[in-house]
């Protein structure tokens, strides 16, 4: 027998009691039984289970790793020991004899303690929770009834939405909701058993009674460990991103497994969903979701009940969702409910943990970029509390991304005698955010929560700029300045009740706030034949929107296949924008309020075990048009098979808060939101059209969709200046003119997925065929490429686990977005003696950016105790792995009556290195 470590050794001798040492003498014994004449070709599992049953014997091992070894051996009189050695020493394992007599299997030496423990909990589970149920107390007593119940996480007593109760050997079943509720009705007896499951946790099953009938049933589940050789788990295997088969163009995550993906800075939310197919995961510069040729301003994005405007934190490298404070994430691609409205392209709706409510824990992450603490503790029986605060710090990881996106590579319009410039930027920013929630729970039937968040961006891009002098007479020192501070508080509170076993309710009151200041332009002297000018161009940009909102969602369980969802909801918006060129001249001064009011109503509509159908209406009002918007939604999933699964999705949506693009062709385009008024800027509208099916087996999921999407409405947003065309760009201005340019557009496209769930390699491959086209009178009579047009889309996702390690790479490949490029310049002098320069520009969106791609790798080892429990994991990442050069944007400058071309390019190789670590 191999001795691992002797101190080990010695320590277990010591420690064991004298029936401790008759099992292990008892094992021995048997390992010295021989083997008369015995033929194995199988996988190695199959052969330990074999022996396991003919003698009696008690391995313990991860059967994944262990079933791709194969055994092709013939045993004649040989030794269980022998035997033991022969298949180890072929395949690269170790064994050790407990001394209870337990067999362990290992890939590393190092495997022995975490296996340990994991023995010891599935020990310690089997005693809690037993693998049987009991038989009956006695004859069904309750027939053809109702019961209602919330699944939750026996660990920290979160609720679980979305998991499944079935009644066994029947074709009844649900799913929680989002607050973990459930009914089900016509329960044939009082003695059934109810069958539980959820991804990520071990399913469970309970026998009913007379007295647990009566009640608001709590049904825990407790989370999936590593799978040894006595644990079963009959659940299908999810992924770190799941699609639902039951839904349409949903996905679903959980924030605890994104470790296992590359990242730039820590586990990311939304950039995570950037991997999966239809959602555009070329831009670096964002973690906002270009879903299906939609922008980000057309996804709604809500954190417990409240709307969040920024989604980002430094140049969308963090999005602002902190993952210790987050449960679970959804998104809705397209064809979503009548219970979400107001976007027309996608729902993200995400979930805040309650905090625990048995036990304290805090922990933190620190990387090369951020640092993150949070913490969470039950404060009394009943109520619970969770915080959480992240914020960035500069080191050399941090100022190379400014640095980065403050480097350029110049070309000269116009011919070679366009002037080149250096950019240099001293970089002093920084972001932070703050998660607060407090839970309380008087009874089963009603929670109260309240929650807080706060998140800023301070970024200065400033720079000096450094123009080359090809003429003695000719001499510049200019700086340009461009300084944003923006961010997002919301608060909400929200309280979920049963009333009934078959009504259940979500009211929740909020406020949330969004507030931009941009300060950009260029400042100095420039010095011309002897001529010395000041120069101070520029402008100053406030955005500010506040919502108060209150929304009530309410579930009534009509019968054993009707659900009905319905709900009421209402916002006053109040939106400033204010804009003003060179410190004094106001150019702009928006202010403009509104209310959004109304009620919604849908059927869940099960007419067979294999047909889904889901009809809604949402009727809202808006009070700048004073009109009354109809919103039609459908969607509905067959199951052909067990496997295979049809389904179709359609909708009509309408946006009254839009995020306008002010497009400027120099210094790149800004965005402001604003509201609609039905003239300059109508209510925005899309139709959505979408069918789709998947294959899913145990191992493998295979989704493929095609959407098509109707958009009217849409607008753009320039300026004018005095005198001048809508792209003229150099000169002082006393006034301008806004122009709202109103057009149309359209989106297709086809998804498709392969995903593999199972094994100690998982992964998928996404594909995505789209176009995305717009129409505005303003720019011709043609349709052109969207902003956001990507024709295909290849990403590439891979995980392997081996022991303590997770490896991960991912490959994204796309083509290039379009843009508008200035081709040349003019001037004019006009009547007063004063020169006014001019743009040639392109078509609209007539050049393409080259195609980007990427390889992004990771390595994550976990950190265990000395008696094998996992205390944080330490996370190697490579963004970028090749150095490709992507680029971002371009910038223009105009010097002589020539064009000078900036490209602003993403980053390049940059490694990054995290400590996570958790405390009890």
């Amino acid at each position: 027998m191999k001795k691992l470590s002797l101190p080990l050794l010695l320590f277990l001798t010591i420690a064991c009691t004298q029936q401790a040492q008759a099992q292990a003498q008892q094992a021995q014994k048997t390992l010295k039984k021989t083997m008369v004449d015995h033929f194995f070709s199988c996988p190695l599992d199959e052969m330990l289970d074999t022996l396991s049953y003919q003698y009696k014997l008690r391995f313990i091992f991860e059967r994944e790793p262990i079933h791709g070894m194969d055994i092709v051996e013939h045993f004649f009189n040989e030794s269980l020991l022998d035997v033991l050695k022969v298949v180890c020493q072929k395949n690269d394992l170790h064994y050790w004899l407990e001394n209870d007599g337990t067999i362990y299997i290992l890939q590393q030496p190092d495997d022995l303690e975490r296996l340990q423990q994991l023995n010891k909990m599935n020990q310690s589970l089997s005693k809690v929770k037993p693998k049987t149920l009991d038989p009956p107390k006695g004859p069904p007593t309750h027939f053809m009834f109702s019961i209602s119940g919330r699944i939750i996480d026996q660990n920290t007593g979160e609720a679980l939405p979305g998991a499944i109760v079935k009644v066994r050997n029947t074709e009844l079943n649900t799913a929680a909701n989002t607050s973990g509720n459930f009914t089900l009705l016509n329960v044939p007896a009082d003695t059934c058993v109810l069958e539980v499951s959820y991804m990520g946790y071990q399913p469970d099953k309970f026998r009913l009674d007379d007295a647990k009938i009566k009640g608001q049933m709590v049904l825990p589940l407790f989370p999936s460990m590593n799978s040894l050789n006595e644990v079963v788990i009959t659940d299908k295997k999810h992924g770190v991103i799941n699609t639902d088969s039951k839904k349409v163009s949903v996905l679903q995550l959980t924030p605890a497994a994104l470790d296992k993906l590359p990242n730039i800075g820590e586990r990311d939310i939304l950039r995570s969903f950037q991997l999966m197919p239809g959602v555009s995961g070329s831009n670096e510069s964002s973690s906002g979701a270009y879903v299906r040729g939609g922008t980000p301003d057309q996804n709604l994005v809500t954190f417990d009940g409240f709307t969040v405007y920024q989604v980002d934190h430094l140049y969308g490298f963090y999005s602002a969702f902190n993952p210790n404070a987050v449960r679970d994430v959804e998104m809705y691609k397209g064809g979503y409910s009548a219970k979400y409205g107001g976007r027309l392209s996608a729902v993200t709706e995400i979930r805040g943990k309650d905090g625990n409510k048995n036990e304290t824990n805090f922990g933190g992450d620190i990387s090369l970029l951020s640092l993150n603490l949070y913490a969470e503790t039950p404060l009394n029986k009943n109520s619970s509390a969770l915080i959480s605060f992240r914020r960035s710090y500069q080191g050399p990881l941090y100022d190379k991304i400014f640095g980065q996106f403050n480097k350029s590579t110049t070309t000269g319009g116009g011919g070679p005698g366009g002037r080149g410039f250096m950019n240099q930027t001293t970089p002093s920013s920084y972001f932070y955010d703050l998660n607060a929630k407090y839970t309380y729970t008087p009874s089963d039937k009603n929670s109260f929560s309240w929650t807080y968040y706060s998140g800023t961006d301070h970024l200065d891009n400033s720079r000096d700029l450094n123009f080359p002098s090809f003429v003695a007479s000719y001499s510049s020192d200019l700086k340009m300045n461009d300084y944003t501070k923006s961010g997002n508080v919301g608060t909400s509170g929200k309280w979920v009740s049963t009333w009934g076993k078959k009504l259940f309710s979500n009211t929740v009151l909020s406020y949330s706030q969004f507030n931009s200041d941009h300060n950009q332009g260029t400042t100095g002297t420039v010095t011309d034949s002897g001529t010395t000018t000041n120069v101070n161009n520029g402008v100053l940009e406030h955005n500010r929107l506040r919502d108060l909102s209150l929304k009530s969602d309410w579930e009534w369980q009509a019968g054993s296949k009707y659900k009905l969802l319905f709900g009421g909801y209402g916002s006053y918006l109040n939106i400033d924008y204010q804009y003003t060129q060179n410190d004094t001249i106001s150019l702009i001064n928006q202010h403009t309020t509104g209310a959004v009011a109304g009620s919604y109503a849908e059927l869940e509509f099960d007419p067979t075990s294999n047909l889904h159908i889901q009809p809604g209406l949402r009727e809202t009002y808006y009070s700048p048009t004073g009109k009354l918007y109809t919103e039609p939604r459908f969607n509905a999933t067959y199951h052909l098979t067990d496997r295979f699964n049809l389904k179709v999705a359609g909708g009509r949506f309408y946006q009254f808060t839009n995020q306008v693009t002010r497009e400027d062709i120099l210094n790149g385009n800004r965005n402001f939101w604003t509201l609609a008024d039905g003239k300059t800027m109508p209510v925005s509208s899309a139709n959505h059209y979408i069918a789709g099916f998947n294959y899913e087996t145990k191992d493998f999921l295979i989704d493929v969709e095609g959407y098509y999407k109707q958009l009217n409405g849409l607008t753009q947003y320039s300026i004018r200046q005095q005198g001048g065309g809508a792209f003229s760009t150099v000169g002082t201005a006393t006034s301008i003119t806004e122009n709202y340019y109103v057009g149309n557009g359209w989106a297709k496209g086809i998804e498709i997925l392969l995903q593999k769930k199972v094994g100690v390699y998982t992964g998928w491959i996404a594909y995505t065929l789209a176009q995305a086209k717009s129409k505005f009178s303003a720019y011709g009579t043609d349709y052109f490429p969207s902003d956001q047009d990507v024709r295909n889309e290849f990403k590439s996702i891979n995980m392997y686990h081996l022991q303590r390690w997770s490896f991960a790479a991912t490959w994204i490949y796309s083509t290039g977005h379009p843009y508008t490029a200035p081709l040349g310049s003019y001037t004019i002098t006009t009547v007063d003696g004063n020169k006014q320069t001019y743009l040639t520009i392109s078509d609209k969106n007539g050049e393409r950016m080259p195609a980007y791609h990427r390889l992004d790798l990771s390595a994550t080892y976990d950190l265990l105790k000395i008696n094998g429990s996992k205390v944080g994991s330490i996370g190697f990442s490579l963004f970028n792995a090749y150095n490709h050069i992507n680029t971002w944007y371009k910038q223009y400058s105009i010097q002589n009556n020539q064009v000078v071309t900036s490209n602003v390019n993403y980053l390049g190789m940059t490694p990054n290195i995290t400590l996570s670590l958790r405390w009890k």
